[in-house]
């Protein structure tokens, strides 16, 4: 394989990321939202399980702690991230989840001390203005936009963590117990509210599968083999790109109109995300030595 071809297959994998968004807005709207969660974290683990079978047999009791601690974090994004596209547009969705770029190494510096470059509040800042005005975009909504703004802030937490484990267990394994932990969490929930039920129609399969599979199970296990071959700091900036993918999926696929402020905000947000995105790097790499330590 080419030297770029790592790269490509991540950019592959934000674009099925930022497309996902429309057919999770549609199958939602059909399905209910506790049980389409539960249903995707099953298949995502069912499909990791021959992946992450012998990791599992050999990882310490602590490693299982770390997975299912991690896997509530991401669950708990997850949860909210879906709840607020169900109220509010996918281009607000994507941007404002791509946040957790600039929010991560501000928690790394909150829990554990680690420095933050002058670059990164320069960039919070043009992130937080491009929030205000995406909160002005046609059918958006600020309920739903804070629902995944805070989902952003739970996805940092799960990568900061994410950084302290990776390097002392294996992230396979640690990749299933967050798909697994996902699904029994989601699974009591909908269990709970009444909301379990077997799934019908091509819109709801469909985004079940490509969710489970092609967006969960294959998309993390390529961003794992894809950052065990290039910079922080180049998958970092690749990640970036599920924003603007999921923008153009929610105009070119759902029908959305951002307008002029939508299109600025977007612009306003993307180059916050560009200019924090470095130092970001910088951080969440001082952060994972510091985790590898003994």
């Amino acid at each position: 394989m080419s030297r770029h071809g790592p790269i490509l297959a991540l950019v592959g994998v934000t674009a099925i990321w930022g497309v996902t968004f429309v057919q999770v807005q549609d199958a939602i709207a059909l399905y209910p939202l506790f049980a389409f969660l539960a249903v995707r974290f099953a298949i995502s683990t069912v499909v990791l399980g021959p992946f992450a079978f012998r990791s599992l047999r050999t990882l310490p009791r602590s490693g299982y702690a770390a997975g299912i601690g991690v896997g509530v974090l991401l669950a708990t994004a997850y949860g909210l991230q879906t709840a607020g596209l169900e109220l509010t547009t996918v281009a607000s969705t994507g941007f404002i989840t791509g946040l957790y770029v600039v929010f991560t190494p501000i928690l790394a510096l909150v829990l554990f001390g680690t420095p933050v470059p002058r670059a990164l509040w320069i960039g919070v800042g043009l992130a937080v203005a491009g929030l205000l005005l995406l909160n002005g975009v046609p059918g958006g909504s600020t309920l739903g936009n804070l629902l995944v703004l805070g989902n952003a802030v739970f996805q940092a937490f799960q990568i900061t963590a994410m950084e302290r484990f990776a390097p002392r267990y294996d992230p396979r394994a640690l990749t299933f117990l967050q798909m697994a932990t996902s699904f029994v969490g989601f699974t009591i929930i909908a269990l709970a509210l009444g909301q379990l039920e077997v799934p019908r129609g091509a819109t709801v399969w469909g985004a079940l599968l490509v969710t489970g599979i092609f967006a969960g199970a294959l998309g993390y296990l390529i961003a794992t083999w894809v950052q065990a071959r290039t910079t922080a700091a180049r998958a970092a900036l690749v990640f970036t790109l599920e924003a603007p993918f999921a923008a153009l999926a929610g105009v070119f696929l759902a029908g959305e109109v951002l307008g002029w402020i939508g299109w600025v905000g977007c612009a306003v947000m993307m180059a916050g995300l560009l200019v924090a995105e470095p130092a970001a790097s910088a951080t969440l790499r001082r952060l994972s030595l510091r985790g590898a330590a003994p």
